[in-house]
C-alpha cells in the first residue's frame, strides 16, 4: 500500500461509490474524522474516505478488502440503499515536482493532503450522484414520453391522477438529490478556507462536465414536470366539464319532473 505524504513521486487510487439515497453523516461520529465539510475519515493506518450526504463515498489508498468492510460499516446508515452503485475510479499521480491537473487518464496532485483529497472526492461524489440521477430522468422519460404522445394523436391525457402526481414527485425528488444532498452547483467550502485549491477544483469540474451535465438534467427535469402538469391540468379540466354536464343534466331532471308534476296535477283536474 501506497504511504500517502511520503517521499518522491507516488501514485494512488480513488474510488467513487454512491451507495444509496441518503447518508447520515451525523450518525458516524464513531469514526476518526480528518476533515469536515466534507467528511474525511481515515481507514486503516493509510488509507483515507470522504463521505457526502448525497449517499456517495470516495476511497483513496483503500484496497478491495477494506472498501468491502468499510461499505459494510456504513450500510446501517445509508437510506434507499442502491442494488447496483454507481461508480467512478481515478488513478492520482502525487508529486511535488510536477504541475497539478489532469494528464492524460490520470490526475497529478503536488501532495495528498486532506484538503486536496476534500476537493477531488467533491467533484467525484458528484459525479457519481450525477450519473445515478441522468438514469433516473431517463427512465422518467420513457414514462412520460407515451403520454404526450397519446396527448399529441388522440388530443387526450391519461384518466389517472395518481401517475401524473407520480411523475411531478419523481422529478421534484431528483432535483432535491442534487440541489440539496448533491449540492452539485456549490463549490465545496474547503475552496474558501484553501482559495489555492479553486485552479484545481475547476479544473476537474469541467473535466468531469459537472455544470454541462447538471444544466442538461435541469433541462430535461423542467419538461417532464412541464408534461406531468399539463397533462394533470387536461385530466382536472375534463373532469370538471364532466361535473358541469352532470349539474346540468340534474338540473334538466329537475325541471321535467317539476313540469310533470306540474302538468300531471292539471290534467288530474
Amino acid at each position: 500500500m501506497t504511504y500517502l505524504n511520503g517521499e518522491g513521486p507516488y501514485s494512488l487510487n480513488a474510488r467513487a461509490r454512491l451507495l444509496g439515497r441518503h447518508l447520515d453523516i451525523k450518525r458516524l461520529g464513531h469514526l476518526e474524522s480528518l476533515a469536515i465539510n466534507p467528511l474525511a475519515v481515515l481507514i486503516g493506518e493509510q488509507g483515507r474516505a470522504v463521505l457526502f450526504r448525497s449517499g456517495a463515498v470516495v476511497l483513496f489508498n483503500v484496497d478491495d478488502g477494506q472498501t468491502a468492510a468499510f461499505i459494510a460499516e456504513l450500510a446501517p446508515f445509508i437510506k434507499d440503499p442502491l442494488a447496483q452503485p454507481e461508480a467512478e475510479d481515478l488513478s492520482i499521480l502525487v508529486d511535488p515536482g510536477r504541475t497539478e491537473g489532469l494528464e492524460r487518464e490520470r490526475l497529478v496532485l503536488a501532495d495528498a493532503d486532506p484538503a486536496r483529497l476534500q476537493v477531488v472526492a467533491d467533484i467525484l461524489g458528484k459525479s457519481v450522484l450525477l450519473a445515478d440521477q441522468e438514469a433516473r430522468v431517463a427512465l422518467a422519460f420513457d414514462r412520460i414520453e407515451p403520454l404526450a404522445e397519446q396527448m399529441r394523436r388522440y388530443g387526450r391525457g391519461v384518466n389517472s391522477a395518481d401517475t401524473l402526481i407520480r411523475h411531478i414527485g419523481e422529478a421534484l425528488a431528483i432535483q432535491q438529490a442534487m440541489v440539496g444532498r448533491g449540492e452539485i452547483g456549490d463549490k465545496p467550502e474547503v475552496i474558501w478556507e484553501r482559495p489555492d485549491l479553486e485552479r484545481l477544483f475547476l479544473s476537474l469540474e469541467a473535466e468531469y462536465e459537472i455544470r454541462e451535465r447538471q444544466l442538461a438534467l435541469e433541462r430535461k427535469l423542467a419538461l417532464i414536470h412541464e408534461t406531468a402538469v399539463t397533462l394533470l391540468d387536461l385530466l382536472q379540466s375534463k373532469r370538471s366539464l364532466r361535473v358541469e354536464w352532470y349539474i346540468v343534466i340534474l338540473i334538466v331532471i329537475e325541471i321535467v319532473l317539476s313540469l310533470y308534476e306540474l302538468f300531471g296535477r292539471g290534467t288530474g283536474h
